[in-house]
């Protein structure tokens, strides 16, 4: 590693291969691709990782080229804090935010939460996620996971009942929340959210399209629904309100941990429960959302157990326990 007087970014595409496929409402993929920035001054290095989502228009070409726009600035001496206003939210602020907290705590020889001046996140149990399918075919991915405690399950819109009812069959014991991922209808929410109740379902999340989500304040919810693609910093949370009970906290949306955490203390002022989610994607994207987990209700951040491999220094998963990770990691 050199050393360098002036703080140097540098960024790159990897790829991690998904054990299988996953599979959503919206497609499948059989790997996952992420952007990691490193800023690296005076013989440190800081790193974080985020994954471009297309379904807000981000590629990883395009993030890697907006995390590269920002080379001037890190070498001017650019703050995590200045960071918030320089770059608009999304994948490449939550790399180069999350790289520049990894250097902050590698500086100051203090773990990252303590600088933030944060709980010590602990073990917690994360969800594991149940790719759409046929209700037979999540019925048997389910039966090989009925031990975990908590299952996240894909839903699709056609055929939901069916598959959530399959599911419940096959993991009697196990907490379920759903995903739909938006592809509800105002026709089918109620019948779908009553499936679900029979089901068992805890919690069902985005069950219609973010902007056309209406319906919800409308109708007597039998069941907790969280947003996800509805939510996206603390400015889209008050108008929730009337339609969520918890919002799905993910740092590639937030664009970084340091609007993630100031997100999580206002969604608790406002009464929201909280999940704090993440895509398919290796555990240096986990590390910095492990220290949203002492204010979620849901963990959601089963993101390497999907995939083939991870990478060095991982977070370590004990079944469906994930640690916090060791600064050989991250933070």
């Amino acid at each position: 590693m050199t050393s360098s007087k002036v703080p140097a970014l540098l960024a790159r595409i990897e790829r991690f291969p998904i054990a299988g496929s996953f599979t959503i409402s919206r497609g499948a993929k059989t790997e996952a691709v992420t952007v990691v920035a490193e800023v690296s001054h005076n013989g440190l290095s800081g790193r974080g990782e985020c994954v471009p989502y297309p379904r807000y228009g981000e590629t990883p070409e395009a993030t890697l080229a907006a995390i590269e726009a920002m080379q001037d600035a890190v070498a001017g001496g650019l703050t995590r804090q200045a960071l918030q206003g320089a770059m608009p939210p999304g994948a490449a602020r939550n790399a180069l935010d999350c790289a520049l907290i990894d250097l902050e705590a590698k500086a100051a020889g203090r773990r990252a939460w303590s600088l933030l001046d944060r709980p010590a996140p602990g073990m917690r149990t994360t969800a594991y996620t149940i790719s759409l399918g046929t209700p037979d075919a999540m019925a048997g991915a389910t039966a090989k996971a009925a031990h975990r405690p908590l299952l996240k399950i894909k839903l699709g819109g056609e055929g939901d009942p069916e598959r959530i009812a399959a599911v419940r069959k096959a993991a009697p014991e196990a907490e379920l929340i759903v995903d739909a991922n938006e592809s509800w209808t105002d026709a089918n929410l109620e019948h779908n959210l009553a499936a679900c109740a029979a089901a068992g379902v805890t919690l069902v999340e985005q069950p219609l399209p973010a902007g056309k989500d209406e319906a919800l304040a409308r109708i007597k919810r039998p069941l907790a629904v969280c947003a996800d693609e509805s939510v996206h910093d603390r400015s889209s949370l008050a108008p929730l309100r009337a339609r969520y009970d918890a919002v799905n906290i993910k740092l590639d949306k937030t664009g970084g941990l340091t609007e993630a955490l100031a997100m999580a203390d206002a969604a608790q002022a406002l009464g929201f429960e909280i999940m704090i989610g993440c895509m398919v994607a290796t555990s240096l994207s986990m590390a910095p959302a492990m220290l949203v987990t002492p204010q979620a209700r849901f963990v959601d951040l089963d993101g390497p157990l999907l995939l083939a491999r991870d990478r060095d220094h991982a977070l370590r998963y004990d079944g469906s326990l994930v640690y916090p990770p060791e600064s050989s990691l991250w933070g």
